[in-house]
């Protein structure tokens, strides 16, 4: 396989979101807790540390802990690990989520990144007292992330009149601490014209669901031109040999059964998000569940439009992932069933032969080499 050459080796991150719950992804959320087990959580903060993964998604939701506070408590307990803390605007003032997240950096030495997601379920934001449709709360997160960029830079007290968000003289004495950034990496989460014209704006990645590679590769050239990379919401499900893959796949469907396609059967009927929604419409409108050899959409009935998996043998897998990266994928955020086993896995098996085959197609390899 050709691997163009690029200046840094491929990201891997990984979601925190059902630590130490299985198949939280088959329940209601409705049924879900969110009160955080917080041994589990940093169990696998600590695995994650050992398996190769930069950083893990600490997601947004009335189903789960406050992401802010999970990533703080578990700061204190890890080493190495990043948290890739989910945010939506309406909730806060875009002056004191700056303030939160430079407050987790100067306890962490600055192991925080921000994923900015503009949110897919209308009712759930009606809790929180936000009542704005799709396309606007588009327009309200670019003026909130105005703002948090005009802090970050620290270039004066801050004023700004928008539509949505007001602040005068705004300021802050609390500075985003780290030894080689001034303000977190910023991501963006979605797959519609409206998330990738965000990106651009104000974001140095933007996260979506994956598709085949030919049909996200004009995509990646796009982004590419304005210096936005791309990187993929995948799930994993990788085994010694393709056969026990596919069993494990198929074994996962079994059971939740009829009532969690119930679940998400609702839930699609009432997201706004293009892409869930999208991501739904491939694994019920396509013939097949695979839209590549190892690219399986038949999980996302039963757990979710996140279920869309890699799946196959760790050649396999990592074989597909470099695939991606020959048409300019930089970054992947994983998830798997169980986990930790499958995170485990990915650090061991996979994640060593991504490694190997990228390295002759990295910058000073020959130096490295013949030194």
């Amino acid at each position: 396989m050709e691997i163009e050459t690029t200046a840094s080796p491929l990201r891997f991150h990984w979601s925190l979101s059902s630590a130490g719950d299985r198949l939280r992804g088959a329940r209601s959320r409705a049924a879900m807790s969110g009160t955080p087990d917080l041994a589990s959580h940093a169990e696998f903060c600590r695995q994650a540390e050992e398996s190769g993964i930069e950083s893990l998604l600490v997601a947004f939701g009335f189903h789960r802990p406050d992401p802010i506070a999970l990533s703080g408590a578990l700061g204190t307990l890890t080493q190495k690990i990043k948290f890739l803390i989910a945010c939506r605007s309406g909730v806060t003032s875009p002056t004191y989520f700056v303030q939160q997240v430079n407050t987790i950096a100067a306890l962490t030495g600055g192991r925080v990144a921000v994923n900015i997601v503009v949110g897919h379920s209308p009712h759930e934001h009606r809790y929180y007292g936000d009542f704005l449709p799709h396309d606007e709360r588009y327009q309200r997160t670019d003026e909130f992330w105005t703002v948090c960029h005009a802090l970050w830079r620290r270039d004066g007290p801050v004023s700004f009149e928008g539509r949505y968000y007001r602040v005068e003289e705004a300021k802050l004495n609390t500075p985003f601490c780290s030894a080689d950034r001034q303000a977190p990496e910023i991501y963006i989460g979605g797959s519609s014209d409206l998330a990738t014209e965000l990106a651009v704006k104000h974001a140095s990645c933007l996260l979506r669901p994956p598709d085949t590679p030919e049909r996200l590769a004009p995509q990646v050239q796009h982004l590419q031109e304005h210096g936005v990379e791309m990187g993929l919401l995948v799930s994993l499900i990788a085994r010694p040999t393709r056969e026990e893959a596919l069993a494990a796949a198929r074994a996962l469907i079994e059971q939740p059964g009829e009532a969690a396609r119930d679940v998400h059967r609702d839930f699609r009927g009432r997201s706004d998000s293009v892409a869930f929604t999208s991501s739904y419409a491939l694994a019920e409108e396509n013939r097949s569940d695979w839209l590549t050899p190892t690219l399986w959409t038949g999980a996302v009935p039963y757990l979710g439009a996140p279920a869309m998996a890699l799946v196959g043998s760790a050649e396999e897998v990592a074989a597909a992932i470099l695939e991606y990266r020959r048409i300019g994928i930089s970054q992947f955020l994983f998830m798997g069933w169980p986990d930790i086993d499958e995170m485990t896995f990915f650090g061991q098996e996979v994640l060593p032969r991504v490694r190997e085959a990228e390295a002759p197609h990295l910058p000073g390899w020959e130096r490295r080499q013949s030194g």
